[in-house]
Order: structure tokens, then C-alpha cells, then sequence
């Protein structure tokens, strides 16, 4: 087997015939053949090869071909030689979301930004396109897909089903659909690479940390659909701790209870972006309260043990990781964004009061001349967290966002993993470069698992 890049070139002629330059040839050790099998994504066929004297690798693919392959554009993308006579070209990179009918210009809403981000590091390197579920054709095994043209405005072409399958579908409920699981079932079944499965509930992670040891030292105490008795044991042994919604997102539905003894019991949480601190004589009422607001059985949350994090201003901070894995199969730290959490705030969101800073900045303000040993020592904790939750992973997983913590002890905290992870960390002026290599990672890893893998070109 062997991978190089060439230049695709598209030509009006309608014989099923392509042109090859030598020095193609000879990369892709086909001097000697006559015609070969022309393969993109699931669909190929056989093709005459004609030698061409022309400096460079090209390939040049007639009309005939092109609409029977159904290859979208001509520009530089990879070519492997699977076996004897059998050439791939590609890979076919599909990201799926949904879209939106209405809009020719931001099909994809607010996520449209961020796919024309992947779609434009791809040029000259892979076909990239976006795509929706209805936008599958099962029975032809074709996607009506997004491209983008050369004036960065979308274009719709047909193309076979993908190599690989980057999902950023970003509704909870529609990934627990009859017709979202159908679909990742045959593409499955079908052996085509499709990653990350869905989001994570935090009872999903606790879970798949559970016999890991090692890294389960990491995740403060968690006790889901907790009863009253529960609540009150944890706050009498850590003073405060968390209780928030299983599938939550955002800092949504949050609420910090606090124990003081001869004080009584506080909840604070937010409520239409103000932020509200009530104070109860007995815990009964603290539960009337959260019954109240979300019925007697306090199912669908869970209970997190409180740590005193270190803080700025009076302000605890904690930090987003976001991971990848890159073009090895190795998962890597990529972005690192600390957060500061608003006077008041349940949590260290931005849009509830938090402030964005700079990993580095952040900790040289807690902890001094230690900030990088401390810095290096979470890096290690969130690589080592991403392999666990990984091998307890049924699915593919690829990117993966940790809300981390470190106490003023040094000790790291897991409190979150999200296996959507948003971006609002490359926001930061600091982190520009880090946010284009996240989109690097993910194109690195689509070539990894479309088995197109990077190679030194001589």
C-alpha cells in the first residue's frame, strides 16, 4: 500500500479514461498497468490508464468518470494505493449536523462558522463537506452534500457515502431519537468510521470511570438521583456541594448547597441570569424548595461533593481542557482555557458573570513561581482521563472537553467530560492558534481513521 497527494484535474472528455503523469506512476508503482479500479468512498470502478508526460503528480479524470464516481471538485487531495490496481482517491470527510432549509447563507445556524472553519483547512487536503441526516440517500448510498465554493459561498454536490463520519449533530434530543440511533447503526454496519457516538450524561462518565482506579481519584464524590438522606450526609461531611442536572449543559439548573453549623443551609443558584442566594433555618425546607422546583423524586440530577478550589480575587477558578486525539491515535491537550467565576456564580460560565483568562496568567496568580508544574501535572491528569474514558468507551470518541479543577492542595478535580465540546475558549486573543489547531486535530484524525495517513512526501 502507498499514499501520496496529487492534483486532481477534471476534463470534458466522456471516455471512462484518466491521465496520469509519470511521476504519479511511478509514486503509485502502476507503470506496468493498463487499467485499474477507481475508488471514492464506497464507489468504484474500472477505468483505462493512459501515461502522460507532465512534470508533477497528476491525475486527470474524464466527465464519464467523474459523474459515475461522482468525484466533487478537482484541486489536491490524497490517492492510495489500496492493492495491485486498486487506487482510492480521497479521503470523503463528511461533518454532520442538521440544517436548516430557510438559509442559504448559514444552513448550519450557529454552528456554521465553525464547519466552514473545518471545510476551508481541508482544501487541497481531502473532499470535506457537511451534510444533514435527511440529506442521506440509503438506497443509491449518496449524500446530497455541502461544499463550499471558491468565494467561500455553500454549494450542494452528490457524493458517496463518506470515509469517516465527524459528528456535531448538537441537539441532546435528537441523538436519543429512534432515527439518529438508526442511522449510526448503519454507518456501523457499514464500516465507516463515525465519531464522537453523542454527548455524555454525567452518569455516563462516572460510570465508565468506575473501575479505573487511577483515574477515578480525580472525580470528586457523585451519588445520582440522590434522596434527601444523601444530601444532607454529603453536606454534613464536605460543608457544601453540587447539585446539578445529569444532561445539563451551560451551568443550566445548577444549585451550590451550603452547610454552616448554628447558620443553617444555603442554596445558591441563577434564575433569568441574576444571580439568587436564599438561606434556610432547616433542611426540610431546603428540600421543599428543590421539590418544589423539581418534583419530590430529584430524579435526572446528581449530588457532587464541593472542593475548595483555588481562587482569584475571592473568586474560584477552574479550567476547560479541550483534548483531540491527533493523527497517531494519541490524545493530546490542544486548548486550555481558565475561567473565573463572577461574584456570586454558582459556576465560572461567562455568561453568567465569568471571565476567560490565559491557563498561565491564571495560575501565576494562585500559585506563583509553581504555575508551569502545575499546569504540566493537569495536562497529565486530563490525558489520563481521556484514555480511561476512552477504554471504557463502546464507541469512537476523538475530542473530548474536561471541566477541570485544582484545589489549593495542587490536587486536580474532574467535574465534566463532554464529548461535544463547545469553543468559546478560543475566543481568547491568547488562544487563536490553539483554536486552529483544533480543527488541524480533527482533519489529522479523519485521515487516521480513513486510513489516509500522513506521510512525508519526498
Amino acid at each position: 500500500m502507498s499514499l501520496t497527494v496529487c492534483n486532481v484535474h477534471l476534463t470534458p472528455n466522456s471516455e471512462k479514461m484518466i491521465y496520469v503523469s509519470h511521476t504519479l506512476l511511478k509514486q503509485l508503482k502502476l507503470s506496468n498497468k493498463r487499467s485499474i479500479r477507481l475508488r471514492l468512498g464506497r464507489t468504484s470502478i474500472p477505468v483505462t490508464l493512459k501515461p502522460i508526460k507532465k512534470a508533477g503528480k497528476h491525475l486527470y479524470i474524464s466527465s464519464g468518470i467523474r459523474t459515475t464516481v461522482k468525484v466533487p471538485k478537482s484541486g489536491s487531495v490524497f490517492l492510495l494505493n489500496e492493492s495491485d490496481g486498486h487506487i482510492q482517491l480521497g479521503p470523503l470527510i463528511g461533518i454532520l449536523s442538521d440544517a436548516s432549509i430557510r438559509s442559504t447563507t448559514s444552513p448550519f445556524g450557529s454552528r456554521t462558522g465553525f464547519i466552514k472553519q473545518i471545510l476551508r483547512a481541508g482544501h487541497n487536503k481531502a473532499y470535506v463537506f457537511a451534510f444533514a441526516p435527511r440529506d442521506i440517500n440509503w438506497s443509491n448510498e449518496t449524500v446530497l452534500a455541502y461544499f463550499l465554493n471558491e468565494y467561500g459561498g455553500w454549494v450542494r454536490k452528490t457524493v458517496p457515502l463518506p470515509d469517516v463520519i465527524y459528528n456535531r449533530l448538537p441537539s441532546r434530543r435528537a441523538e436519543t431519537s429512534t432515527g439518529i440511533n438508526n442511522l449510526r447503526e448503519r454507518f456501523i454496519r457499514k464500516k465507516i468510521p463515525f465519531f464522537n457516538w453523542s454527548f455524555f450524561n454525567k452518569s455516563d462518565v462516572y460510570a465508565l470511570l468506575e473501575g479505573e482506579l487511577d483515574a477515578n481519584r480525580y472525580v470528586p464524590e457523585s451519588v445520582m438521583n440522590p434522596n434527601s438522606d444523601t444530601i444532607r450526609e454529603m453536606l454534613e461531611r464536605h460543608q457544601f456541594v453540587y447539585y446539578k442536572p445529569t444532561a445539563g449543559s451551560l451551568g443550566i439548573g445548577i444549585y451550590r448547597l451550603t452547610y454552616l453549623t448554628k447558620k443553617g443551609y444555603f442554596a445558591r443558584y441563577t434564575n433569568n441570569g441574576k444571580n439568587v442566594l436564599l438561606r434556610f433555618k432547616h433542611f426540610s425546607s431546603l428540600m421543599r424548595m428543590l421539590e418544589g422546583r423539581h418534583g419530590r423524586q430529584l430524579r435526572g440530577y446528581v449530588v457532587q461533593q464541593g472542593v475548595r478550589l483555588a481562587e482569584i480575587d475571592g473568586c474560584p477558578i477552574d479550567f476547560r481542557f479541550h483534548m483531540h486525539k491527533n493523527g497517531d491515535d494519541q490524545w493530546v491537550v490542544v486548548g486550555i482555557g481558565a475561567k473565573k467565576a463572577g461574584k456570586g456564580s454558582v459556576t465560572t460560565h461567562v455568561k453568567n458573570g465569568g471571565q476567560l483568562m490565559a491557563p498561565r496568567q491564571a495560575l501565576e496568580r494562585t500559585f506563583g513561581e509553581r504555575a508551569d508544574e502545575v499546569l504540566d501535572r493537569a495536562k497529565e491528569v486530563a490525558i489520563e482521563l481521556a484514555e480511561a474514558i476512552e477504554r471504557n468507551h463502546p464507541h469512537l470518541i476523538g475530542e473530548i472537553g474536561f471541566d477541570l479543577g485544582i484545589d489549593r492542595d495542587e490536587h486536580v478535580w474532574m467535574f465534566e467530560a463532554n464529548a461535544k465540546p463547545g469553543r468559546s475558549i478560543f475566543k481568547h486573543p491568547s488562544l487563536k492558534i490553539e483554536g486552529k489547531s483544533s480543527i488541524e486535530h480533527i482533519l489529522e484524525h479523519c485521515l487516521f481513521l480513513s486510513k489516509f495517513r500522513r506521510r512525508d512526501e519526498q
